[in-house]
């Protein structure tokens, strides 16, 4: 099935778009809280919501992966998406996680392509999809939304590289605790929800590694497992275990 833009990255069988019977795809909602469009005036977000398009996916469905070569760019309305990388091995190294209110998909925009990259929905989601063209007028016709774009993708690149020294000079339980406190933002008595599994693709350690240091922990006190869960009992101590 193809968009207006003349690409499919969504299977037929998960689509669910605007105006056929049975739709179950919600109308488009004000997209003012996102990062990017912010600064904008509700009348002029209301204008460019026209030039947009909606898709609803199911959680675990690809949006898309190493071969797509579409030049677009996704905003997350609702729900998760997870981005990764497989190596020539099939090894899983993920790259970030993105959250309501951000959008990804960027780097055929800024001269790169989608190549060796998946985006997967890890929650049923709501995404809002942009043309190449669409983005780049907008961005001509509004500086502002072109220094948001620089904004959050200077923090990515700051959080990638921190990721990068994390891997290359911190043991395993250091990046393990690194990853905790990041995603909580160090609150004690925060659930974070992840499996160990996803917690290994993340710092690139085997599951049964990630099981083995998450136990530690637990008999130190300082989380609290629970299926699919991490739960911070002691911010100090995990802190402390940077240092490893």
């Amino acid at each position: 099935m193809s968009t207006r833009h003349g690409f499919s990255l969504f299977p037929k069988r998960r689509i669910q778009p605007r105006g056929q019977p049975g739709s179950a795809a919600p109308p488009k909602e004000c997209m003012l809280a996102m990062d990017i469009f912010c600064d904008l005036e509700p009348a002029a977000m209301a204008a460019f919501e026209q030039q947009t398009e909606m898709r609803t996916c199911r959680k675990g469905q690809l949006l898309y992966s190493q071969e797509d070569r579409a030049e677009v760019l996704f905003l997350l309305k609702r729900g998760r998406v997870q981005l990764y990388r497989l190596t020539p091995s099939g090894k899983r190294l993920d790259l970030a996680v993105i959250e309501p209110g951000a959008f990804f998909g960027e780097m055929p925009l800024v001269g790169e392509s989608l190549r060796h990259t998946f985006a997967e929905a890890t929650e049923d989601s709501l995404i809002c999809v942009m043309s190449r063209s669409d983005i780049e007028r907008l961005m001509r016709e509004r500086s502002e939304v072109a220094l948001r774009m620089i904004e959050v993708l200077s923090r990515r690149l700051a959080l990638c590289e921190a990721r990068l020294e994390e891997m290359a000079y911190r043991s395993v339980p250091a990046r393990i605790a690194a990853v905790l406190l990041r995603l909580s933002q160090g609150q004690v008595g925060e659930a974070v929800p992840i499996t160990h599994q996803e917690l290994g693709d993340m710092i690139g350690a085997l599951r049964e590694s990630v099981t083995k240091v998450l136990d530690e922990f637990q008999r130190a006190e300082l989380v609290e497992l629970s299926r699919g869960r991490v739960i911070l009992r002691d911010v100090a101590g995990l802190q402390a275990r940077l240092e490893e």
